[in-house]
């Protein structure tokens, strides 16, 4: 029998280093399930998480809660799925809160709130609830630019230097990002924080087009294959408009071959 305290603080150091890697995720939340008996205490543990730490941890807590909530679900373990769906409203105040400090993690609990709808953790009516309860919490004191947009790279020299910082205070979009946001609300953030939330959000990105092509292939017939299938019934119909170009095209296949012919045999001799 593992000592609770011991677990706690294991389980703390996990959610302490989730990072954007998929691994992270699914170390901390396999640590969770190894020890449901106490699930009661991890979950305790994710919320004081939230509430004490950065904005770039609470963010990736709250990616996490998905991966814990997978894993439990295949191990039949129902308690982690519950605890989440009970607290999610102060889960969700944690992460985004009102005060504008995690205003950048509002699209990450918008993007968390409609995958767990998406799998059945979530009701749809709590979900629209809870989109509407932290609409504008996204903006900035003035309503003029989103902390988020000052650590998204796509975004951060168009939208801040346009419509917050004059010409003489422009420099780099790192230095742009910080000095803006500090200066729209009143809250300072440390450089190293925005330039390991500008990874991180690259690294989910990538992960996201990896996998925007992915076919799940349904059982392990091989001779069945799933992609397949899918170009199949995307594909049109085969009308007298493609039959006429596949003639044209033979026609001009057989017509360059005729000219390359005698090229041949003169090399040849």
């Amino acid at each position: 029998m593992a000592d609770p305290f011991e677990v706690r603080m294991r389980f703390t150091s996990l959610l302490h280093h989730l990072n954007a890697s998929t691994s992270s995720a699914l170390k901390a939340a396999s640590y969770a399930l190894k020890h449901a008996d106490y699930s009661d205490d991890l979950h305790s543990c994710i919320l004081e998480q939230l509430e004490r730490n950065s904005m770039n941890n609470r963010a990736n807590i709250m990616y996490f809660l998905p991966a814990l909530c997978d894993v439990a679900k295949e191990k039949g373990e129902v308690s982690y799925g519950r605890m989440m769906e009970r607290d999610i409203l102060r889960i969700v105040d944690a992460v985004a809160p009102e005060d504008g400090t995690g205003a950048a993690n509002v699209k990450v609990v918008r993007k968390v709130l409609r995958g767990l709808e998406g799998k059945g953790y979530l009701q749809a009516r709590t979900v629209g609830e809870l989109e509407e309860w932290i609409g504008g919490r996204d903006l900035m004191d003035g309503g003029a630019v989103s902390p988020a947009q000052a650590l998204l790279p796509d975004q951060a020299v168009q939208s801040l230097e346009a419509a917050v910082l004059p010409t003489a205070m422009r420099s780099t979009p790192h230095s742009t990002a910080r000095d803006a946001y500090s200066l729209t609300s009143g809250i300072r953030l440390d450089k190293r924080q925005i330039e390991q939330r500008i990874e991180e959000d690259r690294e989910r990105h990538k992960r996201a087009r990896e996998g925007i092509w992915a076919v799940p292939q349904v059982g392990m017939n091989l001779a069945e294959d799933a992609e397949f299938e899918r170009e199949w019934e995307a594909d049109s119909d085969v009308d007298e408009d493609d039959v006429q170009l596949t003639k044209e095209e033979a026609e001009e296949r057989s017509v360059a071959l005729e000219y390359e012919e005698p090229v041949v045999k003169i090399s040849a001799d």
